[in-house]
C-alpha cells in the first residue's frame, strides 16, 4: 500500500505503455523497504514544458526518468547538467536537489555497456554500428567509445545529425576510427538499434537486417516487446541478440545511487 508520506518517482515519455522502469523501480523499493513508488506519466511533445513545470511543482517528487522523445529537450529544461548529460546534451535521469532545483544526467550509455558485460559481451577492441543519432544513440556512442571500442559507425536518416555526433565523439575520443554509415550494417562486431523504430506494429527497421550476418551481435535499446521484430529477424539469420531490458538492468543501480537510494546487495 502506498502511504501518504511515500516519495514519488516517475518516468515520462511519448508513448509510455512500453516502459519497464516502474516495475523495476517498485520491485527495488519493495525489496529494500523504501517508502517510494514509481509511476509512468504520458507527456506529449507539445505539452513538455507544461508537464515539466507540473513535475517541478510536485513537492514529493524526488526525481524522474526520461525516455523518448524527450531526452534532448529535457536537457534544456533542467537547472543544471552533469556527467554524461553535459557531454551528450541529453538526459535520462533527473534528480531534485534540496533547494528544489533539478539536476540531470545521462546513464543510458553506461547502462548499455554494463548490460553488455553482464551478458558476456565485451566492448573493448570491437567495431560497432549504431542506427540513430538522438539522445540514446549519443549516450551509447560516448559510453562505448569510453569503453574502448576500436571503430564506430553511425547511420541516421538525417545525415547532418550523424555527422555532428561523429564530430563530437572524435573530439572526445580522437583515437577511435569513425565512419558515416548506410543501412548496411555488415563488417561490424555489433549492430545496435538506438531509434524508436520497433515500438509500434508495422514499424520498419532502422537498418537492413537482411544483410546482417553471424556472428554479429544485434542489440536493441527498446524494452517492449522484450524481443522486438528486429531481434526476431536477426535471430532467424543466426545472429546472437541482446535485448533492450539489459540496458535498464545495467543502469538500475546507477539510477538508485544518483537518487541517493542505493542499498548494498544481499550477501549470497
Amino acid at each position: 500500500m502506498v502511504a501518504g508520506h511515500a516519495r514519488l518517482f516517475a518516468i515520462i515519455g511519448d508513448p509510455i505503455h512500453h516502459v519497464r522502469t516502474p516495475a523495476v523501480f517498485n520491485a527495488y523499493f519493495a525489496e529494500h523497504s523504501i517508502g517510494a513508488v514509481c509511476v509512468p506519466i504520458h507527456i506529449r511533445p507539445e505539452a513538455l514544458e507544461a508537464g515539466f513545470a507540473g513535475l517541478k511543482a510536485m513537492a514529493n517528487l524526488d526525481g524522474f526518468i526520461v525516455t523518448a522523445p524527450h531526452k534532448e529537450r529535457v536537457a534544456g529544461l533542467v537547472d543544471r547538467l552533469e556527467g554524461d548529460g553535459a557531454l551528450v546534451g541529453a538526459v535520462n535521469t533527473v534528480r531534485r536537489e534540496p533547494d528544489g532545483s533539478f539536476t540531470g544526467t545521462m546513464l543510458d550509455g553506461h547502462g548499455f555497456v554494463a548490460g553488455l558485460a553482464r551478458a558476456g559481451h565485451g566492448a573493448a577492441g570491437r567495431s560497432v554500428y549504431i542506427a540513430g543519432a538522438g539522445g540514446a544513440a549519443r549516450a551509447l556512442a560516448f559510453a562505448l567509445a569510453g569503453a574502448g571500442i576500436a571503430r564506430l559507425t553511425i547511420h541516421n536518416r538525417t545525415r547532418a545529425r550523424a555527422e555532428a555526433l561523429l564530430a563530437a565523439v572524435e573530439t572526445a575520443y580522437p583515437r577511435i576510427e569513425l565512419a558515416l554509415g548506410t543501412r548496411d550494417p555488415r563488417g561490424h562486431h555489433m549492430a545496435v538499434n538506438a531509434t524508436p523504430l520497433g515500438l509500434e506494429p508495422g514499424d520498419g527497421f532502422s537498418f537492413d537486417v537482411d544483410l546482417v550476418e553471424p556472428p554479429t551481435l544485434v542489440a536493441e535499446v527498446l524494452m517492449k516487446p522484450e524481443t522486438t521484430a528486429l531481434l526476431h529477424a536477426a535471430s532467424a539469420r543466426g545472429c546472437p541478440i541482446h535485448q533492450g531490458r539489459h540496458m535498464l538492468d545495467g543502469q538500475r543501480d546507477l539510477m538508485m545511487a544518483y537518487f541517493g537510494l542505493a542499498r548494498p546487495a544481499a550477501a549470497a
